[in-house]
């Protein structure tokens, strides 16, 4: 029963440092003409509202595309919708028809942001605090710790609560199936998963770890038997949950083909405004937006991104475990934030989910890059007006990993999980034992230079004939740090020869 208390008690604070976060300014606060994504959150509920279904992803005088037009999948259309019918209720003028563009007033703030609460505690929290209670061979206090650290990991918090976005929707929908595929309930996982994606298309970073641990369970109770069955029903699943979510757009061929262009908009470029991926770091050197074909552009990205991930989908599908499963999910998610065609800043949090899951097993690198994360958003949360909560909420989440997991006791080859890679190197290079010393000095590097850059960011003005100076210093040693991160987490799966024995499991 005291668990339970501890528990709750846990997801008041984390509450309550979201609502605190949703008081401070959001996204296009008074900017005129096109605001921000508060305003284009708001817009999808006027449009789903006052136009019929077959008219939302369509430019027309009532739905000019080129101000937020819906560009996300039709479940996020159908919560806009249910959004939209509660505002009716208490203001019609919020999502009045044209008329409420731009609007602005401290009770709709007030509306939106408890929106973003309420579904939070539905979906996102409840499968967060699930997660930490099932972790197996750690104590009360430990899961308990876990789901503080958790639920204090800033770079949500600020996106959601700060710049305004209803991000814990669909990263709640994954975790779910997360859940599902690890305790076995593998129908309910898949089901949970698609409503991820068709909640948010960037889901798809997650997809190949679901499909390659999926069929590895299919493979390994065999084809001919169980695994047949088991595989048809996953199909079955699948398929109708995506026919059960886009039914409304099979009316017409070309309505669902314009579904997907806006879901999928190839000419918006390589990549936008700054990111901290491969593609706009290398860009400080080399314009590839500028010098290559659109096309190229696009096979580049796919090879690349392909290529990263395959070793770890390999071992994956060859040696299915709950653990390579969590791990595999990190280095695919960052995979595709790196070298992906068309990836925002924000994306980030796509990998920030799977490395939230495996803080508890490798606190020190999962904490390190956590707050990188955060900081490799901070071009956008200083636009937003969001610093002092950035500064607030960061220094919270350090302190509760530190205190939680003593996370600078937690350096060792064994506790950074490095063991068998380094056993591997020492038969070729006996005095290979400084790996963790490297580590250590890495972390005290990379933390200097996020301070630094945060405070000259923060207090200088940047040279007039390079304007984006700073925020292009931060995406680029973000970048790095990224590159730092996919080269150890693959090391950790393609090292890991017994896939999670004597580690912490989901039961």
């Amino acid at each position: 029963m005291e668990k339970w208390h501890l528990m709750a008690t846990v997801v008041l604070i984390g509450l309550t440092v979201r609502w605190t976060v949703s008081l401070n300014s959001y996204s296009g606060a008074g900017k005129p003409p096109m605001f921000g994504d508060y305003e284009a959150q708001r817009h999808w509920q006027e449009i789903t509202f006052n136009l019929p279904v077959e008219q939302w992803y369509f430019n027309s005088s009532d739905n000019n595309l080129q101000y937020w037009g819906l560009d996300y999948p039709p479940l996020t259309a159908y919560h806009s919708l249910l959004c939209a019918y509660v505002a009716k209720f208490i203001n019609p003028d919020w999502i009045a028809l044209h008329s409420s563009r731009g609007y602005e007033s401290q009770a709709h703030k007030l509306f939106m942001r408890t929106t973003v609460l309420i579904a939070d505690l539905l979906i996102y929290i409840p499968a967060v605090v699930l997660y930490c209670c099932c972790l197996k061979e750690i104590s009360t206090k430990k899961k308990i710790a876990n789901a503080l650290c958790i639920l204090l990991y800033p770079g949500l918090i600020l996106i959601d609560y700060g710049h305004f976005q209803y991000n814990s929707v669909s990263l709640g929908f994954a975790l779910w199936g997360v859940l599902g595929v690890s305790c076995d309930w593998d129908l309910l996982g898949s089901l949970a998963f698609c409503l991820a994606i068709n909640y948010k298309q960037m889901e798809l970073y997650h997809s190949l770890p679901f499909f390659c641990f999926l069929l590895g369970k299919c493979f390994k109770k065999g084809l001919k038997g169980k695994g047949f069955v088991l595989l048809i029903k996953l199909a079955c699943t699948v398929v109708a949950s995506f026919i059960l979510c886009w039914l409304p757009f099979f009316t017409e061929r070309e309505q669902l083909l314009q579904v997907l262009r806006r879901l999928f908009p190839v000419d918006r470029g390589l990549f936008e405004d700054k990111v901290a991926n491969i593609w706009c770091s290398f860009s400080i050197f080399l314009k590839i937006k500028d010098i290559l074909p659109r096309h190229i552009q696009i096979i580049i990205s796919f090879c690349f991104t392909f290529l990263s991930l395959l070793p770890a989908c390999i071992k994956l599908t060859l040696q299915p475990s709950p653990k390579g499963f969590r791990f595999t999910l990190v280095s695919c998610a960052l995979s595709f934030f790196l070298f992906s065609f068309q990836v925002h800043e924000k994306s980030i949090l796509l990998v920030s989910l799977p490395v939230c899951l495996v803080l508890s097993e490798i606190p020190f690198m999962s904490t390190w890059f956590l707050l990188v994360s955060t900081f490799s958003m901070l071009p956008l949360l200083l636009k937003d007006e969001l610093l002092m909560p950035s500064v607030v909420t960061t220094v919270a989440f350090f302190i509760a990993c530190a205190v939680s997991f003593s996370i600078f006791e937690k350096t060792s080859e064994e506790e950074l999980q490095l063991k068998s890679f380094s056993i591997s190197v020492r038969k070729y290079l006996p005095c290979f034992t400084f790996l963790p010393r490297i580590i250590q000095y890495l972390f005290l590097i990379s933390v200097i230079s996020m301070v630094l850059l945060t405070l000259i960011t923060v207090t200088l003005e940047p040279p007039q004939k390079l304007p984006d100076l700073f925020s292009v210093l931060v995406c680029f040693v973000s970048c790095l740090n990224f590159l730092f991160f996919l080269v150890y987490f693959n090391i950790i799966i393609m090292w890991d020869s017994k896939n999670g024995r004597n580690q912490k499991k989901i039961n």
